[in-house]
């Protein structure tokens, strides 16, 4: 960890107007959920739809798409990846540094506000369940989210191709697509931790939690081995 590069990265990251897109979502999320909880309605009718669908299967691959393809492919885009490549730092170091600034802010702005949600729909233990279930995905989403930026010139539509068609449509029918989708990770760690019925993920939750670190750890590997390829004029070798 760099704490030169994750500052520089910080201030770059929260100075481009585009993050000013996700503050609505989470604000969205818990005025829906304090609306649910307002009415006489058992949890167990909308939670799987709030937190589930709305918290864990939109506005944590959004935000995660938003911030991970940004921490790296936005200094590609207007050439300033030339300052960082240029620092006699390792390409390894300057991608954990990268992926952990995003895995913060991410995590910052979903997994919070998520715990939040899971505190006023039920109860502690939903709450810390929803929070840490988030967090692990908001890790493994970024760190692939960051490999799609230095492997396609079109990062968020790739992205946003694999969250809309594969997590959210192909895992309906088709079983064995679980296996790669971040957001049945994130539900049945979250289901697990909690103990509830309002998250109901189709793993198991050793299965859940073993595909994450082998998803983060592939994801870093595959951006480090990028970012080596680049020269100093931020174009592949």
């Amino acid at each position: 960890m760099n704490l030169t590069i994750a500052g520089l990265t910080a201030r770059a990251l929260f100075g481009r107007r585009r993050l000013l897109l996700l503050l609505p979502m989470p604000l969205l999320l818990i005025g829906l959920t304090v609306l649910a909880a307002g009415t006489s309605a058992d949890p167990a009718q909308w939670g799987p739809i709030v937190l589930g669908d709305l918290g864990l299967g939109v506005i944590l691959p959004l935000t995660a798409l938003i911030i991970g393809s940004s921490v790296l492919g936005l200094e590609i885009e207007d050439g300033t990846i030339t300052h960082v490549l240029s620092k006699p730092v390792p390409r390894s170091e300057i991608v954990v540094t990268k992926l952990a600034v995003a895995w913060g802010a991410t995590a910052a702005v979903t997994a919070v506000p998520l715990a939040i949600a899971g505190a006023i729909a039920g109860s502690p233990r939903l709450a810390v369940g929803l929070g840490l279930g988030t967090a692990v995905g908001a890790l493994v989403y970024t760190a692939l989210f960051l490999a799609l930026s230095l492997l396609s010139r079109r990062p968020v539509a790739v992205g946003l191709v694999y969250i809309m068609l594969w997590e959210n449509l192909l895992t309906r029918f088709v079983g064995g697509a679980r296996v790669l989708s971040v957001q049945e990770y994130s539900t049945t760690l979250a289901g697990g931790l909690a103990q509830t019925e309002l998250l109901t993920g189709r793993l198991l939750p050793i299965t859940a939690a073993l595909l994450a670190i082998v998803l983060t750890a592939l994801g870093a590997a595959v951006a480090t081995a990028r970012l080596r390829s680049f020269t100093l004029a931020g174009e592949t070798g």
